[in-house]
């Protein structure tokens, strides 16, 4: 596919995204979808594999965090698309907010998603998340 239709994949990826719509998300990814969250302490961190473990993600994601993502760059070489973006949100439970600069580094194949690999500010994640000695914030 063209570096066009690639970047346009990944939009129309961070658009279903941003509507909740999960079924329009498994129709751009593949079935062996490998998606990489660096980092520890905090929920969605971890690899997951195929379209079990992007649904497990997402279910994850929405118990665990609510957040806007504000994809803001795309860049593209090849089947290979950089996205840049900042998110801003909150671990539910703890009630803490956070602010994360990103940049997701995805594979496009045949028109769907293969790889994505999430750099974020795990630090900042990792601090919503944790606890305080007195509970939830």
């Amino acid at each position: 596919m063209s570096i066009e239709k690639n970047i346009q994949t990944v939009k129309d990826f961070f658009a279903a995204i941003g509507r909740g719509d999960r079924e329009a998300l498994l129709a751009l990814v593949a079935e062996d979808i490998e998606w990489i969250i660096p980092g520890e302490d905090w929920p969605l961190a971890g690899t997951r594999h195929g379209h079990a473990g992007l649904a497990d993600l997402l279910e994850t994601a929405s118990k665990s965090i609510e957040t806007s993502t504000e994809p803001r760059e795309f860049v593209a070489q090849g089947d290979r698309v950089l996205v840049v973006g900042f998110a801003r949100g909150k671990i539910k439970a703890t009630n803490k907010t956070f602010e994360d600069d990103w940049v997701f580094a995805i594979t496009v194949r045949d028109g769907r998603l293969t790889n994505v690999r999430e750099y974020v500010d795990t630090q900042a994640l990792a601090r919503a998340s944790q606890m305080d000695a007195s509970g939830p914030a």
